[in-house]
């Protein structure tokens, strides 16, 4: 087994403070141990700061997703692209994505990034004809490949696409639409009142789609806030993306409920999403909900969300927007198309609370992770392709 070293002054000069110097010694004691301690890894992963460096991630990300470094696959060939029903599309979704490369890098590189980056993508496609790409699946891709360099982050690519992301690449939207039914339940057991005001305004949940299938890659400008994010999603369970969701909604409660209440107002807020989140305070509020409400108390209220069918969550929205309508547009065409009735808004207004004080206290908790971070360590190493018939009806 290969033993890693530490990099000198833990990569960072000077200024890295023993409590990084320490978590780096940490990690590569956990990938020196024998087996390699995973749940150490994801621990890491999880706790603040994360994996600290690339140079980290190209070694802990592998074994966060089972991936052997030994036995990488050959780079793709260029005869992917002949005949690939995916190509155009591909092509056209990698030229727009000027903005994930880092500002200053000349333009012969970036255009040797973005052609690996096609290959990426059609050999992930290829290899696993069950799969169906989707725009913004290049924003999550381009990261693997900034850091992890194009042979590793096929591997790692792949493998993510056939398990987290498997939902999202499925020939409907369907299962996507199912995962962010439960943005609104999450949101309803921390402040029912913003719960109540977003669906008075029957905002929906198309503001969080393009966060929930980049995972957050396409609406970051900042390069480590998404890798930071990357670090904690794929410690997790498959779900931990729309709890993160969640949390920047209820960060911003107040915002939400000094809006107009119509789905154009509250639509145009939330999905102009803020860069300069408290990351680390929202990532353990996020992992703490996941311990205080697990999908599997969730998943009869994110059935009735469908149920109720407001404006934003039907089936033709989603259709609409996966075309790169703008979501504005459709939502205001939706909005002047379906009115509120007086009814429907009172009976959401006057719904019965029960227990709601203690409810409302768990956004008050910011743990450092500990007992937060094992839970989700262990639901994240206990999920399995079943997962996904346990939760979505």
């Amino acid at each position: 087994m290969a033993r890693w070293s530490p990099p000198r002054n833990g990569g960072g000069g000077h200024d890295f403070d023993f409590k990084k110097k320490r978590k780096v010694e940490e990690i590569y004691q956990a990938l020196n141990s024998d087996p390699i301690d995973v749940a150490a890894l994801r621990r890491m992963a999880i706790s603040e700061g994360g994996l600290l460096m690339d140079e980290i991630r190209c070694k802990v990300w592998p074994k966060l997703l089972s991936v052997n470094t030994d036995d990488l696959p050959p780079l793709p060939g260029k005869e992917l692209r002949e005949d690939n029903k995916d190509y155009q599309q591909v092509l056209l979704d990698v030229r727009r994505s000027l903005r994930r490369f880092p500002p200053g890098m000349p333009d012969d590189q970036r255009e040797g990034l973005q052609e690996e980056l096609i290959d990426i993508i059609l050999h992930v496609l290829k290899r696993n004809p069950q799969l169906h790409y989707y725009q913004g699946y290049h924003d999550i891709v381009v990261t693997f490949l900034l850091v992890v360099g194009d042979r590793l982050a096929t591997a790692l690519v792949e493998k993510l696409s056939t398990h987290h992301l498997r939902d999202f690449m499925d020939p409907t939207m369907d299962n996507t639409k199912h995962i962010l039914n439960y943005l609104m339940p999450i949101i309803d057991q921390v402040n029912p009142e913003v719960h109540d005001f977003m669906q008075s305004a029957e905002v929906g949940t198309i503001f969080a789609l393009s966060w929930l299938i980049t995972w957050f890659g396409h609406v970051l400008s900042d390069f480590r806030h998404v890798v930071r994010l990357y670090d904690f999603f794929l410690a997790c369970h498959p779900l931990m993306p729309i709890y993160f969701a969640a949390v920047i909604v209820l960060h911003r409660q107040q915002e939400v409920l000094d809006c107009e209440c119509d789905m154009a107002s509250v639509h145009h807020l939330l999905s102009q999403i803020p860069q300069d989140l408290p990351y680390e305070s929202l990532i353990s509020k996020a992992g703490d909900l996941f311990v205080q409400f697990p999908p599997s108390k969730l998943a009869r209220e994110a059935a009735q969300q469908q149920a109720e069918r407001t404006a934003a969550s039907t089936f033709k929205d989603f259709e609409l927007a996966s075309v790169q309508q703008r979501p504005d547009t459709v939502l205001r065409q939706r909005f002047g198309e379906q009115p509120r009735g007086e009814e429907r808004t009172k009976s959401i207004l006057t719904k019965p609370r029960t227990n709601r004080f203690v409810k409302l206290a768990v956004m008050g908790l910011t743990v450092a992770l500990g007992a937060a971070a094992l839970a989700v360590v262990k639901s994240a190493l206990e999920w399995a392709p079943k997962f996904e018939l346990q939760i979505f009806p």
